[in-house]
């Protein structure tokens, strides 16, 4: 069983969620709901629960705040939001959950049971630490990635590109290779534009990482490590523009 602390400032979607989390996901007890991020940080801090809901826009106080002030973060966390919020590039970066209201059954279903299985043991959730990283630019940008272990945090200025191969990616860095069931649309997406190019539909380079490029109908780029990678004839002037040629 899960104990969870549900936050939000509105009542109704306290209650609408509590209801759907009893009715649908029994391995969760709802320990605590609380409409203000200051009754969610004693709450939190108090009853120290393995899973908690958190609203991210709030009075007073939103959401990311509040985890700023919590002195006990070992719990699993999924943010929920009443639209597209302008954080959830940095939530998806830390590999956390969230769910858009009105919140879909199987969306939480799915949710709960991500949270199941991930129950960290550790005295802090390194994801959660992860995400306050990305929204304050506190270091170098990291990205948290699923593997068959757990999950591995990457420094994003360390990878050197990436790889489509079918509805998975492979990440590659001086040394390292990571396989991610993840495909290279959803990398595009979420990896900073000044940072990385796609030059192919097979392939995104650090464009920091690229030591020559190589006339051609596409081109060819060769990179820091030696790999050379083709450039498609259709991304070459985006291409060309992005590496400064």
């Amino acid at each position: 069983m899960l104990h969870a602390v549900l936050v939000d400032d509105d009542d109704r979607n306290l209650n609408a969620l509590a209801e759907k989390l009893a009715r649908h996901c029994p391995q969760v007890v709802v320990a605590a709901r609380c409409n203000s991020a200051e009754k969610g940080i004693e709450s939190i801090d108090g009853l120290q629960p393995d899973l908690v809901f958190l609203d991210i826009e709030m009075p007073l106080m939103n959401g990311f705040r509040m985890l700023e002030q919590l002195h006990y973060k070992s719990f699993e966390l999924i943010f929920v939001t009443a639209y597209d919020h302008y954080a959830i590039k940095a939530i998806r970066y830390s590999a956390l959950d969230y769910l858009v209201k009105p919140v879909e059954i199987e969306e939480l279903k799915a949710a709960v049971a991500r949270a199941v299985r991930k129950r960290p043991q550790a005295k802090s959730n390194p994801q959660i630490e992860l995400l306050l990283e990305h929204l304050l630019q506190k270091t170098r940008q990291r990205m948290a990635i699923p593997t068959a272990e757990g999950l591995q945090f990457l420094v994003m200025d360390d990878i050197l590109y990436l790889e489509a191969s079918t509805n998975y990616t492979n990440i590659f860095l001086e040394g390292h290779k990571y396989t991610v069931s993840r495909t290279l649309k959803d990398f595009e997406d979420l990896l900073p534009p000044a940072v990385f190019v796609r030059i192919h539909h097979s392939y995104i380079v650090n464009k920091h990482c690229v030591e020559k490029y190589i006339r051609g109908e596409g081109g060819q780029v060769v990179l820091c490590n030696g790999v050379t990678l083709e450039v498609s004839k259709r991304r070459k002037a985006e291409v060309l523009q992005a590496i400064g040629y």
